[in-house]
């Protein structure tokens, strides 16, 4: 059984599922699609997406790739189970919290996640649990909006975390990286995409 800010947030993306792919059109089409296309498109071997959401991401994947995906939302999940059938994608969609995943050590080649760390109510633990479940020379790789380090952005940030942590279930605010490294992976790479430094890639290792 989820404890309780695990079950607040399956809850609110159940309610977001109606109007997510809606809500975040304008983003997606200016520059997510392009992000996503550039980051997925030449993975290999065992993937795992966390978070899949409504599947954005499926048609972006090599067919190649055998390819499992996650989300803590039943009705995220039913719009992604819908876009692989509609796209003819073969991936293994199932209901799992990031922060405890049932997947054996060292299962996966590479761990995505994409604009998933925001919403994740114990983002250090899912970090351990994506660790836990790469192997030794596999690769972890987040596409992320993260705290800026430009004061008046991240003020405008700060300001605003409660309307969206209220009304969508994720943060605006938090500083990724430093979980990321609390959580004992290491950042191989991290690039600045969009907006100074709030949009970014971070290509990360055991």
């Amino acid at each position: 059984m989820y404890d309780k800010e695990t079950l607040k947030t399956q809850r609110r993306y159940d309610r977001f599922s109606r109007i997510y792919d809606t809500v975040e059109y304008l983003f997606e089409t200016k520059l997510f699609r392009s992000l996503r296309k550039k980051t997925l498109s030449k993975l290999e071997g065992r993937v795992l997406e966390i978070g899949v959401g409504t599947g954005k991401n499926l048609k972006y994947y090599d067919r190649k790739a055998e390819l499992t995906a996650i989300d803590l939302s039943p009705k995220m999940l039913e719009k992604a189970q819908a876009r692989a059938k509609q796209l003819k994608i073969h991936v293994n969609l199932r209901i799992m919290d990031a922060q405890k995943m049932e997947f054996k050590d060292d299962s996966f080649d590479y761990v995505i996640g994409t604009f998933v760390l925001c919403s994740v109510p114990y983002p250090i633990k899912a970090l351990k649990e994506i660790k836990r479940v790469t192997r030794k020379n596999g690769k972890i790789i987040f596409l992320e909006h993260v705290l800026s380090k430009n004061k008046l952005i991240a003020l405008w940030e700060h300001i605003h975390n409660p309307i969206t942590r209220w009304l969508f279930g994720f943060n605006v605010n938090r500083d990724t990286k430093q979980k990321i490294i609390k959580s004992g992976l290491k950042v191989d790479n991290d690039e600045k995409l969009a907006f100074f430094d709030v949009f970014r890639r971070f290509t990360c290792s055991k």
